[in-house]
């Protein structure tokens, strides 16, 4: 197999692509510096530690935890802006921008702090997740998923149960996913959470009446399949980037740069489709995944020379920084939408005031909650290097793990709920719960969730995305109006 790239979906760069994301192919590159001749990379970012997020998958953690990260009390009801705080660029936006103020999570997350051991019978969850593979490697879910379940088991399990994970490490192939199917089918678990599986076995869970809830649908077999996720992965992020172009922006037309990387690729095609589906005209412009200062300023100048009404920048890390300092070395005035990974700490601190015009996808306000200092003190210890003191996390750097606590922590609010209804929590009580209740929200009580919303995603349980920008003091703060997005207009 030699790629894996479905319209309307985008899958991250895997070993299924085998491809270097080091730019040595002048030929892959939409615009180069020197006559084609590759000089010296940016190198304003190196890359973290841990292992580095793809693009796809770093869109969907930004969107997501950010909406957990900020608070579990009634979203700001500020009116909408009718010009937006960052550059214009020449457009002004409507006041009526396509998007709903989410009501509050009607389970207070804050209560499990102070709650007791559990004092049920244990529940056995299994966990699938891909590891130990080149360019299939992320343990940080496993990591943090755990952080987050030795917490519970201290306060209030999932349910009054205390929790056991049985994790079964997959490696990228339909086989080793099939072997997690049955080697958990055989150990009697209740649930199964996918973390990270390409090629989830259904039909052995459905065999044995075994639910599966995971967090970020990938290939299109998870569109429609027996289980539910609690995001919408990138064909969402992408759709909701097309609805903000169209109805805050008002724009007819999009230059669009992204890397070349495969991942970068699926992405970019996955915005394609959102922005066909719009009647949105578009232009995509295709750099190397480590450009120069000069090759990030080609790739801006390329994209805006059409005189776009919108730009969008589907590069992440180093990527941020070049085409945010490219942007303003060029005196370009249209404002660019691009990914909530542009949002962190690692960027803005290196690029500053150049970040003023850019307007991010899954980021916005951190406001104080129980929520997210609850988060920062459970992951920090557990990042690679650890975060100390844990207030120093920074929500929107988080790494691909954040989702696999995000998932355990929105499961045992469901779980929760259902115990204090009294009634029975099991591994089906919870799905089900999950499946036909209205008005849920994902932990954190921002992200609403409503599974089976769009029948062609059938699986799929959330559609909403706040939009932030960079303010004042270097703040970035979510815009008004772009509280919650509602991608579903520009799903293909």
């Amino acid at each position: 197999m030699t790629h894996c790239v479905t319209k309307g979906n985008a899958l991250w760069r895997t070993n299924f692509d085998n491809v270097s994301t080091s730019n040595t192919n002048a030929d892959s590159v939409g615009v180069r510096e020197n006559g084609g001749n590759m000089i010296q990379p940016s190198n304003h970012l190196r890359p973290r530690s841990r292992r580095r997020l793809t693009l796809a998958a770093g869109l969907t953690v930004m969107a997501l935890i950010a909406g957990a990260c900020s608070s579990d009390k009634k979203a700001d009801t500020t009116t909408p802006a009718t010009t937006p705080a960052t550059e214009p660029g020449g457009t002004t936006p409507p006041t009526d921008p396509g998007a709903t103020t989410p009501p509050t999570d009607p389970v207070d997350a804050s209560n499990i702090d102070n709650l007791g051991p559990p004092t049920g019978t244990e529940i056995t969850v299994g966990l699938v997740n891909t590891e130990g593979t080149p360019g299939l490697d992320f343990p940080d879910i496993r990591i943090d998923l755990q952080a987050a379940v030795d917490f519970l088991n201290e306060h209030g399990g999932m349910g009054n149960r205390p929790i056991k994970i049985v994790n079964c490490t997959a490696k990228g192939s339909p086989e080793t996913s099939q072997a997690c199917a049955q080697e958990l089918v055989g150990k009697k678990v209740e649930l199964v959470m996918v973390g990270l599986d390409l090629f989830v076995d259904y039909p052995t869970y459905t065999a044995a009446n075994i639910p599966v809830i995971g967090m970020l649908p990938i290939l299109p077999t998870d569109f429609n399949a027996n289980a539910l996720f609690l995001t919408g992965g990138s064909a969402t992020v992408e759709a909701s980037q097309a609805v903000v172009a169209r109805d805050y922006f008002k724009a007819k037309s999009v230059g669009i740069v992204a890397s070349s990387n495969p991942g970068a690729a699926a992405t970019m095609g996955a915005l394609n489709a959102s922005l066909d589906k719009l009647g949105i005209k578009y232009k995509n412009v295709v750099g190397g995944d480590n450009e120069t200062d000069a090759g990030y300023q080609g790739l801006m100048k390329e994209a805006a020379a059409d005189n776009p009404d919108v730009l969008v920048s589907l590069y992440s890390d180093a990527g941020c920084i070049g085409t945010m300092k490219g942007r303003a070395a060029l005196g370009i005035t249209i404002p660019v939408i691009t990914t909530g990974i542009c949002a962190s700490t690692d960027v803005i601190s290196v690029v500053g005031d150049d970040a003023k015009g850019w307007i991010f996808t899954g980021a916005q306000s951190e406001k104080p909650s129980a929520d997210l200092t609850r988060l920062k003190n459970l992951l920090a210890p557990v990042q690679s290097p650890p975060i100390d003191p844990p207030e120093d996390l920074d929500p929107n750097g988080l790494s691909l793990g954040a989702l696999g606590y995000l998932m355990i922590m929105s499961i045992t609010n469901y779980a929760n709920a259902i115990n204090a209804a009294g009634d029975e929590v099991t591994g089906e009580s919870i799905y089900n719960y999950l499946k036909t209740t209205k008005g849920l929200f994902l932990a954190g009580g921002q992200t609403a969730v409503e599974c089976g919303k769009v029948p062609a995603y059938s699986s799929y349980c959330s559609f909403t995305f706040a939009f932030a920008e960079y303010g004042e003091g270097g703040k970035i703060t979510t815009v008004p109006g772009l509280e919650a997005v509602d991608s579903t207009p520009g799903l293909p």
